[in-house]
């Protein structure tokens, strides 16, 4: 059955009910999808490279580091190493829909560990440097995850590109281990 909202599921190449003789055509979705990957993916690769290489402004790893070991993170540069390539690859990953659900993953974990170190005791809002900015950033990459990446992804090709229940389990469930993990070190 093909949902009204999302067409690209009943379509995908690897559903058994797809027609051989036709080639889908991406839908809506899959196109609003690709824009909200792309947008979203790569401004929060842009901000990995800022800590990384100190490009788009960015202080870059040795002085990131610095700021993380103010934060109680020991070696600091390691947890700057390790914050910057989570939001690097996991945008990317997400802009190119590959291996969406952990690259859904590495970006909740670092916004999970960026709420409970930075903003939580700062109230909600951003302007008041609150959780606003990372809950949002938290809940795009949980539910880029859920949905799926859409058509217009290299994940087309594999069983997670077509998201779901499991797909935002495993990001949720690996950010926050990821995080525990980070934060209890």
């Amino acid at each position: 059955m093909e949902s009204p909202r999302f067409p690209y599921r009943s379509q995908s190449p690897v559903d058994s009910r797809a027609s051989s003789t036709t080639t889908p055509r991406a839908a809506a979705a899959d196109w609003a999808l690709l824009l909200l990957r792309l947008t979203f993916g790569l401004f929060m690769a842009a901000h990995g490279a800022q800590k990384l290489f100190g490009i788009f402004g960015g202080s870059g790893l040795t002085a990131t580091g610095r700021a993380f070991g103010g934060l109680g993170f020991h070696p600091g540069k390691v947890f700057a190493l390790i914050g910057g390539l989570s939001e690097f690859l996991g945008g990317l990953g997400l802009a190119l829909g590959l291996l969406t659900p952990l690259a859904a993953a590495a970006l909740i974990g670092v916004m999970i560990n960026a709420m409970v170190t930075v903003t939580a005791g700062h109230g909600l809002w951003d302007e008041h440097g609150g959780v606003e900015y990372n809950v949002c950033i938290a809940v795009v990459a949980l539910a880029v995850a859920a949905i799926g990446p859409g058509r217009l992804a290299v994940d087309r090709f594999f069983l997670w590109g077509r998201g779901g229940w499991a797909e935002a389990a495993v990001a949720l469930g690996l950010g926050g281990i990821g995080a525990a993990i980070t934060l209890a070190l």
